[in-house]
């Protein structure tokens, strides 16, 4: 069997390969819970101490993030693990991963886990082995700290539920935004075979908070919510579909987040699309600030796009071009408008809202108050008033301001072709005339620069 076979590999061999296949999963994070430990065990998870650290294509590398497996029996057209693909496999065994775990939080490297997998014969010998794995690491290990873990779409419904009262956060890939993209690109995948967990764990998390307001020491399921993961680019879906499903979900499924996975071509398959200038990084970024409009600006999928623009703004962010398109609101005094209506400010984020609000009570705010309050006035102030009065002499016209907003610039990456969007490396953010050479890297480095 692979699985006894995988057995005789060196450990650190298989930490090798399952990191790795572990790279394309972004939906992992460690925020959202808030259980101290009782001082018998090893680790707590408390919502301000799991500390966040990000990798350089921006992926969250705070937590032990592995696959259990890389064997699978789908055959995803885009996932470098499909069937199909000759990579080396390997699979940890339970006690391996505890192993791995407790060695690095015992040497402050990590504060948690995040466990997905690939398909290892079915979905119940999977999720099987992760339960085994979770519960040696909470009854045998005494581990206390944070885990988040996949639950596998089609496993039996009494193993996801004994897996939640053991996890802080569980998550179900949707995969694609439609079921026709999945239905194309994964055809041993269903729609309903990865909605029914997301489901259970929505419902089991209602129950268990009832039992805790009944039952004070009651066992926590998925205490920190659940969270799920579309591939953006793989399918022809435009920005307004994606929002309208990620809308969907937060309202049907109660989910504390969806993330949004640029789409990276791994295979050569005719049914992926050609990406001529990379992965749509730029378009992920877009989706990433349109969704915490959604979650946290009271805005909805049908005020930033539409079936006739129906995708997002290359140049301004969402919040921005949506202002840009309703200046008949604008501008707002910020000494009387409401709360909802600061949030929708651009250069206003949540807390400069609230602390408008609570300062304004004590008197007239100004401009320079403003700022000290932490508004992005080079943003915000072609939109509001203070008083009666714009900070400066700004004509209320659409591209005169779109004009003024694209120069002020978000800092996104530039090249010699103008305008472009990648990952954030040292020396972006600068127009550079000719890329560094080795020295001036290593200079920068070790701050020499």
């Amino acid at each position: 069997m692979f699985y006894k076979m995988t057995e005789e590999m060196n450990m650190m061999e298989k930490l090798g390969i399952l990191t790795d296949a572990a790279k394309y999963d972004v939906a992992c994070t460690s925020s959202g819970v808030d259980r101290r430990g009782d001082g018998k065990g090893m680790g707590n998870t408390l919502a301000a101490g799991i500390c966040h650290s990000f990798s350089a294509d921006g992926r969250c590398i705070s937590l032990l993030k592995i696959l259990f497996t890389n064997e699978c029996i789908y055959d995803c057209r885009y996932c470098v693990n499909r069937s199909s693909n000759d990579v080396k496999r390997a699979c940890f065994t339970p006690d391996e991963v505890c192993t791995l775990t407790m060695g690095f939080y015992k040497r402050n490297y990590i504060e948690g886990l995040f466990l997905s997998s690939g398909i290892l014969y079915s979905p119940d010998f999977t999720m099987e082995l992760i339960y085994q794995t979770l519960y040696k690491l909470r009854y045998e290990q005494d581990f206390q700290g944070y885990i988040h873990v996949k639950a596998i779409p089609g496993a039996d419904p009494l193993l996801i539920r004994k897996t939640g009262f053991l996890a802080d956060r569980m998550s179900v890939n949707l995969e694609l935004p439609t079921a026709e993209g999945l239905g194309r690109l994964a055809p041993n995948k269903h729609r309903k075979n990865i909605l029914a967990p997301m489901r259970q764990i929505q419902n089991g998390i209602r129950a268990n908070k009832d039992e805790i307001v009944l039952y004070k020491k009651a066992p926590r399921f998925v205490s920190a919510g659940q969270s799920t993961q579309m591939i953006i680019g793989a399918t022809p879906e435009n920005d307004y579909q994606i929002m309208t499903v990620a809308e969907s979900l937060y309202r049907r499924f109660e989910l504390k987040r969806v993330f949004y996975s640029a789409f990276i071509k791994v295979n050569e398959d005719k049914e992926l699309p050609a990406l001529p200038g990379g992965p749509p990084l730029l378009r992920e970024h877009r989706l990433y600030q349109a969704d915490w409009l959604l979650r946290y600006y009271g805005f909805r999928a049908g005020e930033l796009l539409s079936e006739d623009r129906p995708n997002f703004n290359v140049l301004l962010d969402p919040k921005a071009d949506w202002a840009l398109r309703h200046l008949e609101l604008f501008p707002v005094e910020i000494n009387g408008a409401d709360y909802g209506m600061l949030l929708r400010v651009p250069g206003v984020g949540v807390k400069s809202a609230r602390r408008i609000v609570g300062a304004r009570r004590n008197g007239a705010l100004r401009f320079e108050d403003l700022k000290k309050i932490g508004v992005v006035l080079k943003r915000a102030q072609y939109f509001i008033t203070c008083s009666g009065r714009m900070m400066y002499g700004t004509r209320i016209e659409e591209d005169y301001i779109a004009r003024r907003l694209i120069d002020a610039g978000e800092r996104l990456p530039f090249d010699r072709d103008g305008v472009t969007y990648r990952q954030m490396s040292l020396f972006d953010d600068v127009r550079f005339q000719m890329s560094p050479d080795q020295a001036e890297c290593s200079k920068a480095v070790y701050g020499q620069l």
